[in-house]
């Protein structure tokens, strides 16, 4: 049977796909007698018995497929694909119909090739043709050997779809300023690297996007996994219109460019929506933006999600579970507190208790949780607002941060009233939080009884899972290792290390584009205010004498908590060291 398309015959023999799959020994013939009786039995295809059963990996199946239809097959990683081929295929039909073009074919000059779940769809290759306004030969590949392509190649290929807004704007982008906003609006080569910016971030699981204006050209930077990446570089021409674009999107004064303003947006791309945190700042170059992504999707991770395990958790959750008292939880900027009490507010989040927030700002909507930022120009502070907060009947408050007398007093009255409260500081450890309160005016009578729990923690990089290895550290680092874990590793275990190399069989890593690390984690330590560290408390005690007591009793310390972390090959030390050095 043949079929004819585009130029291009296809041969569809009379062998099934089971048949194929026996002829190369992927499968034996007992093994194709029960597919084929599973299948009549089931009234569904052979096609859908194999998948179902996972019997072969995709990869063999599409072989034996596209040897079935005669169609030919090919594998895309690995193969070095240029700018020049992508871009005749948009992004968006890229992934809508789980494609990529991979080379202008040499045999039949013209021809574009591309590799697809289904060669067959020919309404789709019509398109494609119409679209990249040449013939195209479709070849069957793996899904996420595609999907991988995908997001590797269009990633990569930031910079050209800028480039072809850029074309489209052509020399007369001017600065927009307030009596033309619909200009700006209406700017689509603005607003296409505006979005080709954004797409990019969420792509890239970025969690920052800087835009900074320099002498001659304008950075764009992604912070992802907490390291900051150069991806881009804009004409400066480009500057204001860009920042325009930003700025009406979060409702901000695109006139004023004297002074900081604040703004945020949702932004949405297939299946991901993100909120985006905008923050402007003037320079002597022009307007900085820096953009947070908060994930609007995907819920709010566990205590064992973000790291905490052991006698670490079951403090934590001990003192949540009591009726009253403080809980902070301190570390720098950047360190993932807030997330924590998120993550903490959503184990204590029922119809049964009354949880208030005050926050600067709001990151994350949580559903029954009664949540308030704070406006300090309005003479809304974490003071005046928790003052409030205790006219309104609440049981549980999360204060965003403690940084003065008066919202110390205040926390710590709520707490001896009968209210569990939650808070973050600035304090480079646990132990450190006693006497910074202290500092900041508590009595120490009072906050011994108040305070029921301490976490300090860090936020270290992820080891990539697919491209990870194990190796044996040098004796001296092993030696480093010893003296900071103790007796917390077994003594006849050995010590091996892992690092990410980034590449798999000689390419780079798919998983993790090369960078070895994907996602971040938690290295904490937390103690509970025992009998002891409450006397400690009342005479005043050095941040080392509650830290001594606090490992006494079984405290892991932060290091320790991301050494061990490493030697289970979830990090590295050298990421522990960037995080958590003495």
């Amino acid at each position: 049977m043949f079929i004819l398309r585009g130029g291009f015959v296809i041969c569809m023999p009379a062998l099934d796909i089971i048949t194929s799959l026996v002829q190369a020994n992927a499968i034996t013939e007992e093994q194709a007698e029960r597919l084929r009786t599973d299948a009549l039995n089931s009234g569904v295809s052979f096609e859908e018995v194999i998948k179902e059963k996972h019997i072969v990996t995709p990869e063999v199946f599409a072989k034996a497929k596209a040897e079935t239809l005669g169609i030919p097959f090919v594998t895309i990683s690995g193969r070095p694909i240029t700018p020049d081929v992508i871009n005749f295929i948009p992004e968006p039909v890229a992934r809508r119909y789980t494609l990529v073009p991979f080379q202008i074919e040499p045999k039949e000059p013209g021809a574009l090739s591309v590799a697809m779940l289904d060669p067959l769809d020919f309404q789709v290759v019509e398109f494609l043709e119409k679209k990249s306004g040449r013939p195209i030969k479709a070849f069957m590949g793996v899904e996420d050997d595609i999907k991988s392509a995908i997001n590797e190649l269009y990633t990569q290929n930031l910079g050209a779809d800028v480039t072809a807004a850029l074309e489209e704007s052509g020399p007369a982008v001017k600065t927009y300023e307030a009596g033309h906003l619909g200009e700006v609006i209406r700017e689509a080569p603005i607003a296409q690297i505006v979005s080709a910016i954004l797409e990019q971030a969420i792509r890239i699981r970025a969690s920052d996007i800087h835009i900074e204006p320099q002498i001659g050209e304008t950075r764009v930077r992604y912070r992802v996994d907490g390291i900051l990446q150069e991806r881009l570089m804009l004409p400066r021409k480009l500057q204001d219109a860009v920042i325009s674009r930003i700025k009406i999107l979060a409702d901000l004064k695109i006139d004023e460019k004297r002074i900081p303003q604040d703004g945020r947006f949702n932004f949405k791309m297939s299946e991901s929506e993100v909120d985006l945190r905008v923050s402007t700042l003037p320079t002597v170059h022009g307007e900085k933006v820096v953009m947070r992504l908060l994930k609007k999707s995907g819920g709010i991770p566990t205590l064992q999600d973000l790291g905490l395990r052991g006698l670490a958790i079951k403090n934590l959750e001990s003192s949540i579970r009591r009726p009253h008292g403080v809980i902070l939880v301190t570390g720098p900027t950047g360190s993932g507190k807030t997330t924590t009490l998120y993550s903490v507010l959503s184990i204590l989040n029922n119809a049964k208790v009354n949880i208030m927030t005050l926050e600067d700002p709001v990151e994350y909507e949580i559903t029954g949780v009664n949540q308030v930022q704070i406006n300090p120009a309005a003479g809304l502070t974490f003071a005046t607002g928790l003052r409030s907060f205790l006219r309104q009947d609440p049981n549980i408050i999360l204060v965003g941060e403690i940084r003065d007398q008066e919202t110390t007093e205040l926390a710590i009255q709520a707490a001896l009233t009968g209210h569990l409260v939650f808070s973050t500081l600035h304090t480079n450890n646990a132990s450190g939080a006693i006497p910074r309160l202290i500092d900041l005016g508590a009595e120490p009578f009072l906050l011994a009884s108040a305070l029921n729990a301490v976490v300090g923690q860090r936020i270290a990089r992820r080891l990539c899972p697919a491209c990870k290895e194990e190796y044996v550290p040098e004796e001296a680092v092993i030696i480093d290792i010893k003296k900071v874990v103790g007796n917390l590793w077994p003594q006849d275990k050995p010590m091996l290390l892992y690092k990410g190399k980034g590449t798999v069989d000689g390419t780079t890593c798919e998983t993790c584009g090369g960078a070895g690390y994907l996602g971040r984690l938690g290295i904490f330590e937390v103690f509970a205010v025992t009998d002891m560290i409450s006397k400690l408390t009342l005479s005043h005690a050095t941040m080392k004498e509650i830290e001594t007591q606090a490992i006494s009793e079984g405290m892991i310390t932060m290091k320790q908590d991301g050494y061990l972390k490493a030697l289970e090959g979830i990090t590295t030390i050298e990421e522990v060291l960037r995080v958590a050095q003495d």
